[in-house]
């Protein structure tokens, strides 16, 4: 709308205060008719929703969702520690039990050969038995060498001689082929004769001692 007095005093003094005057006035009559407006509810602008399957950019639940994730992750961060573990015991339980497997194969590969051979010292036993009755010679004394050198052969094998006579009866150990009256109650139970002797090889049984018990 167009001042009144612009007509009259256009470009004076007087005009200018006029238009002064008038701006003012239209100024706060404009502060006035907004301060009377509704409030604007400014949350409209936020794009944010409490509901993950609505639209929008941001929800609400978003930190929850990466402390699961992460909650997630040591779970099957610490399944595959335990799972490397487990791996890595049964690995060295693996290495063990081979290292001990080969020690015993290497004691033991000969012991087929080495029990088929006791049969030779029973031999050598009771030949050197029958050469205590002869007189001392140069054959005696060779034969005799003889027999200890295969036995030093034989006990650096793992071969050792099992003492049975006057222990008690041990049924792990012995086997009874006879009973016969003690001679004093001292060896009831024990064993009284050795007929076979029996032997360990690097600390196992490869032969058991066929013995007389006492009774």
């Amino acid at each position: 709308m167009a001042n009144w007095y612009a007509p009259f005093c256009p470009n004076t003094p007087i005009g200018n205060i006029l238009d002064s005057l008038n701006f003012a006035h239209n100024f706060e009559k404009m502060t006035d008719m907004n301060s009377k407006q509704e409030p604007v509810d400014r949350r409209e602008e936020i794009d944010i929703n409490a509901d993950e399957n609505q639209g929008g950019t941001t929800h609400l639940n978003e930190p929850v969702e990466t402390e699961n994730e992460m909650e997630k992750i040591k779970a099957e961060l610490e399944e595959c520690r335990d799972k490397y573990l487990r791996k890595v015991a049964e690995f060295d339980n693996m290495r063990k039990r081979n290292a001990k497997e080969r020690i015993e194969l290497i004691q033991t590969a000969g012991a087929d050969v080495i029990r088929d051979l006791l049969d030779v010292l029973d031999d050598c036993d009771r030949a050197q038995k029958q050469l205590e009755n002869l007189e001392d010679s140069a054959e005696k004394e060779g034969i005799i060498l003889v027999f200890n050198k295969l036995r030093n052969t034989l006990g650096a094998k793992g071969l050792k001689l099992m003492e049975s006579k006057e222990t008690d009866f041990d049924p792990e150990l012995h086997e009874a082929i006879s009973e016969i009256p003690a001679p004093t109650p001292e060896l009831s139970g024990k064993v009284i004769d050795e007929v076979t002797k029996g032997y360990y090889l690097n600390g196992t049984i490869i032969r058991h001692a066929k013995v007389v018990v006492g009774k």
